[in-house]
């Protein structure tokens, strides 16, 4: 009797804007290595299978040489978007992602117009499908990200745009980061920002990944996680307290050490227990995968990253929580391998 065959785990890519190896004494900063560089250092850890960046117009010949030479491919790649005033711009960048070889481009998508208006869910509808129509003409499929400052931070909009996509035949792809809830569980300011804090009061909204029901489970049944992304964030965690913004504020602390900083490398007390809801919203993508015959998944990327809200300004080796985050994928995709029995759904998979 011949077994089914093993379910394949989607490959894992490192986010180019987290090839730094930064130490106390060379924080993380917003300068970044030659691309050459970035592609060798990726190669080395012997943890990636493919490199994830979008390139500018003027650094394709770098990419493809990089390409090339270490055998990392580009599968997927992200670019902030302000309907209004950037379609030009993201049209080039679909263009950019055909000759580089991108499989999926993922899409952010700020929450107001150019003109000063909160999008509505018919017109990030709308938008959706313009881009699936243009990027999959040209052989790329969009993926529309959860992330702050887009119109995903009010999360329980995905759920509605979604729908009124599919209503049109369309499938639609969702980029998961956790990250983006994980870090608001327990913060009132960030869940006003989400709008879900008298949800969560009363009972009716679960955020936890542990718990039944929960935000990522309902995401995941819905069969719309094309991409998922890795970045550990902290319930509550510090804000990035090592990096000012012009007002003086400091970033919004979206990025929590996967492993214990040495001295002087943070700026906060580090608890290795605040990494675990990081690690079940992954688990349970995973495990979704796994169970399901044909489950949407197809990227997996780690998002250990320098800008602002995020690592900027500390002194742990950025690309080291890179590759901690790709072997916990791997390491938890072997576990649930492992496993006697899984269920035929991914409902409640953990």
């Amino acid at each position: 009797m011949h077994e089914a065959p093993r379910p394949t785990l989607p490959p894992i890519g490192c986010n180019g804007r987290g090839v730094q190896r930064s130490s106390r004494h060379q924080p993380i900063g917003l300068q970044e290595l030659p691309i050459r560089e970035q592609f060798r250092l990726v190669s080395e850890t012997g943890v990636f299978d493919c490199f994830d960046r979008l390139p500018l117009r003027h650094q394709l010949a770098d990419y493809e040489s990089a390409i090339a030479e270490f055998k990392l491919p580009v599968h997927t790649a992200s670019w902030f978007y302000r309907l209004g005033e950037d379609e030009v711009l993201l049209a080039g960048n679909l263009r950019i992602c055909r000759e580089i070889g991108v499989r999926c481009h993922n899409i952010m998508t700020f929450k107001h117009h150019r003109d000063g208006h909160v999008l509505s869910d018919v017109e990030i509808a709308e938008h959706y499908l313009r881009v699936y129509d243009d990027a999959m003409g040209l052989g790329v499929e969009p993926s529309f990200a959860l992330h702050v400052n887009t119109w995903t931070e009010d999360f329980l909009r995905v759920r509605s745009v979604a729908g009124r996509v599919q209503a049109r035949g369309v499938p639609f792809h969702f980029t998961l980061d956790y990250s983006h809830v994980n870090f608001k569980i327990g913060n009132p300011a960030e869940l006003d920002r989400s709008g879900v804090r008298g949800l969560l009061e009363r009972g009716e909204l679960v955020l936890d990944p542990f718990e039944p029901g929960s935000l990522c489970e309902q995401w995941l049944d819905m069969g719309i996680v094309r991409w998922a992304q890795l970045r550990a964030a902290g319930p509550n965690q510090p804000l990035n307290l090592w990096h000012r913004d012009e007002d003086g504020s400091p970033g919004r602390g979206i990025q929590y050490p996967m492993l214990r900083p040495g001295a002087g490398e943070w700026h906060s007390p580090w608890h290795a227990y605040l990494l675990e809801p990081s690690k079940e919203a992954i688990r349970k993508v995973l495990a979704c995968h796994h169970a399901q015959p044909h489950s949407p998944l197809r990227y997996l990327t780690t998002e250990f990253i320098n800008l602002p809200d995020y690592g900027l300004g500390a002194g742990y080796d950025l690309l080291e929580q890179n590759v901690a985050a790709a072997r916990f994928m791997r390491q938890a995709w072997d576990e649930i391998c492992d496993r006697p029995v899984l269920r035929a759904s991914c409902e409640g998979a953990a």
